[in-house]
């Protein structure tokens, strides 16, 4: 069933958001690597690319439903340079939150107009923002603990850069 043209709208400013996303992870990661903390860059790095992932979903959505799929304009991420690592994380966080806040406006709208056929791919976003933020809190949760210490800092991103890679491909999400 193909969506409204306001719909389709809203879900044209989603993708852009999730695309903005993937820019603000990549500069936060520049951010980390300023530092010499290629775990925590590679991490970043990675939470970039599952936003192009996150951008796919709605794309393939929307193409599927047989309306238009478009990227509108991306601002530069404002992420200002010589940020510590708990700043980058909480600009992580915040940023996660407003991902968060424009997919519940996102299905709200949906639910208003009675687009069913959304609601999957909205649970399932539903369910990833609530792990993302978890995630993201809990690392900034541990580097509260660590503070600037060292060792600490240095344990937390060779545990981050561990993290597996992925592949910008919605089946790698």
């Amino acid at each position: 069933m193909k969506m409204s043209n306001d719909l389709e709208k809203k879900f044209q400013e989603q993708i852009t958001l999730e695309f903005a996303a993937s820019i603000t992870y990549r500069q936060l990661a520049i951010e980390a690597d300023e530092q010499d903390l290629t775990g925590i860059a590679e991490w970043l790095r990675h939470q970039a690319d599952e936003e192009i992932v996150h951008a796919n979903k709605f794309i393939q959505h929307v193409s599927d439903r047989d309306n238009h799929a478009a990227i509108g304009a991306i601002e530069a991420p404002g992420v200002k340079p010589g940020l510590t690592v708990l700043e980058i994380f909480e600009a992580a966080l915040a940023h996660e939150e407003k991902v968060s806040e424009s997919i519940r406006e996102l299905y709200r709208s949906a639910d208003k107009e009675g687009d069913y056929d959304s609601r999957p791919l909205l649970n399932w976003f539903v369910d990833e923002q609530i792990e993302e933020e978890a995630t993201v809190s809990e690392i900034i949760g541990r580097v509260k603990l660590v503070g600037e210490d060292g060792s600490g800092l240095l344990r937390l991103d060779a545990e981050l850069g561990a993290r597996p890679a992925g592949t910008t491909e919605a089946d790698g999400a």
